[in-house]
């Protein structure tokens, strides 16, 4: 990494080559470029993968070639994902409506194999986990332990003073102005020096202590890594319980989530999809255990599976979690994109995105980590869901082309999934 000032923080994506890196990415957890080699997987792995695609769902009907014709189009679409350059070695969507999923898949789960992804295959969830910090705060709200308009200064005092005024309901939609830590010239040295290094996830926002907000509170949106480690430190305040344990009680054993946590260290629960850094013509190189999640915690740091997110993302949107009037409040939106943005067009509202296609609404969350990104994403209902995963970090700034092809695919889908 070069080491710069602390006023030149950059977005950045993790390289583990030693040559000059591409333009740096912004995204969910931005990562150092490492000016090191970590390893490299051999040319021979550089395998046609594109040819194991396809969806594993119950047959069309006899006569209703309209629906067959729509599954070929969507096993196309990842298909040329797949192939495309710097594309990733594996995608897999789940389309889930009422009693019926389909499944659809291309490539392979694991680069060297012929292994595809599988629904119950671990990976890094990335800035989804960011609605799992609101799915615990929000039903705080609804106990009366957290307010939406609590401060800061109220609920963590020891934070700076300079962000005493800043509310939950404002880290909660990205207006807070907190600056982003991850971002921190001191935090990226770290990774640099040691990308496994173990943070205190409840110490990450010291890095930006010295720091005035960004904006006035409210005034206006900007992502912020910061904002949800206030959101889980928040609700640790109010409770005197560690943010890991609020997941399990109120987020993972009322929906019955066996497959989900959030690790402190870099390892990931067998079996997983590998992630991998696709920077053509040099072979794709494995980072899925490149970086200890201590360093994102409540902020991008679950590990999850495409059937537990499934589960939750239906149970979410469709408001299943908290009440009503907390919902109608979670729901009020705003301009505002997630990063990296969903399909059609983004509006924020709290710990959720709403993505309106052509094809109409769903309500959900992206996201993105050194080889990961990911799309989850449903009904106002719950009734229809989408979990749409690649493994390979894809954003506005490291693959812009990628990316507003990704958008595409995922609006396809998301057409298909409220078409039926």
């Amino acid at each position: 990494m070069d080491h710069r000032s602390a006023r030149a923080r950059l977005p950045l994506l993790i390289l583990v080559r030693v040559h000059p890196p591409p333009s740096p990415p912004s995204g969910a957890i931005p990562v150092s470029r490492f000016r090191f080699r970590i390893w490299r997987l051999p040319v021979a792995v550089l395998l046609a993968v594109g040819c194991l695609a396809g969806p594993v769902s119950a047959p069309a009907a006899a006569g209703n070639s309209g629906a067959a014709g729509h599954d070929d189009a969507l096993r196309e679409r990842i298909e040329e994902l797949v192939r495309a350059p710097g594309g990733p070695p594996g995608v897999i969507a789940v389309l889930q409506r009422r009693g019926k999923t389909e499944l659809y898949r291309a490539g392979v789960s694991e680069l060297g194999t012929h292994r595809r992804p599988q629904p119950t295959d671990h990976m890094r969830i990335a800035s989804t986990a960011k609605a799992f910090s609101g799915a615990v705060a929000l039903q705080l709200v609804d106990r009366g332990r957290l307010g939406l308009d609590d401060t800061i200064g109220e609920r963590l005092p020891a934070l700076p003073e300079a962000w005493h005024a800043v509310t939950l309901r404002q880290l909660l939609n990205h207006t807070s102005g907190l600056p982003d830590y991850t971002r921190d010239a001191d935090f990226l040295a770290i990774l640099n020096a040691d990308p496994r290094h173990h943070f205190d996830s409840r110490r990450l926002l010291d890095f930006v202590a010295d720091e005035p907000l960004a904006f006035p509170p409210g005034s206006q949106y900007q992502y912020s890594n910061s904002d949800n480690i206030a959101v889980a430190l928040m609700a640790e305040a109010v409770t005197g319980r560690r943010y890991e344990e609020l997941l399990r009680r109120t987020v993972y054993r009322p929906l019955g989530l066996r497959s989900t946590s959030l690790p402190q260290g870099f390892l990931i629960p067998e079996p997983y999809l590998h992630g991998y850094e696709v920077d053509p013509p040099n072979p794709p190189e494995d980072v899925s255990t490149v970086l200890s999640a201590s360093g994102v915690w409540a902020s991008g740091g679950i590990v999850s599976t495409p059937r537990d997110l499934t589960k939750f993302i239906r149970a979410y949107a469709g408001g299943d979690l908290i009440s009503k009037p907390t919902r109608n409040q979670q729901r009020q939106w705003r301009v505002g994109a997630s990063e990296p943005a969903g399909p059609g067009v983004n509006a924020t509202g709290l710990a959720i995105f709403r993505y309106t296609t052509r094809c109409g609404v769903v309500y959900g969350h992206t996201g993105n980590f050194p080889g990961y990104t990911q799309l989850m994403a449903a009904t106002p209902d719950g009734e229809r869901s989408l979990t749409f995963s690649i493994t390979t970090q894809v954003n506005k700034d490291n693959k812009p082309e990628l990316l507003a092809e990704l958008r595409s695919v995922q609006e396809d889908f998301i057409c298909a999934l409220l078409r039926r």
